[in-house]
């Protein structure tokens, strides 16, 4: 299962509104799944601290198994983003969701995410865990 930075983050800034939420997934998938996150996801919780050794405190390996973005997912990136900009879509270079959308499309992942509206648009085949 590949999991959204929103998720960790959420449970790393302890955040209001999402934090029990984005815990509780964790705690409820942890037997049933092994949690993957790709370079990606990583940058995007890298954010938030200062030093690398806090990012891999954050994400300990023994949870977080770290695994590496496809070339194919790549390229399924490119083709939803060039979709994106074709629906009207502003940004100028492929957003991260688009990469992680499609790493989860290509490996054939689950995505635990708390923001699904652009994964549900562009990668209808990848089976979410989102809120309602």
């Amino acid at each position: 299962m590949l999991v959204d930075s929103t998720v960790i983050l959420d449970v790393a800034t302890e955040d209001a509104a999402w934090g029990a939420w984005s815990a509780d997934r964790l705690a409820a998938l942890a037997d049933e799944a092994v949690f993957l996150i790709n370079p990606l996801v990583y940058a995007e919780v890298s954010i938030g601290f200062r030093r690398v050794e806090e990012v891999e405190d954050a994400l300990p390996g023994d949870l977080f198994k770290r695994t590496a973005l496809p070339y194919e997912a790549a390229f399924l990136a490119g083709k939803c983003f060039v979709d994106y900009r074709r629906r009207g879509g502003a940004r100028t270079s492929p957003l991260p969701d688009f990469y992680i959308g499609a790493h989860a499309a290509v490996g054939e992942f689950r995505l635990l995410t708390r923001d699904a509206t652009r994964y549900r648009t562009y990668f209808p085949s990848v089976e979410l865990i989102a809120p309602e």
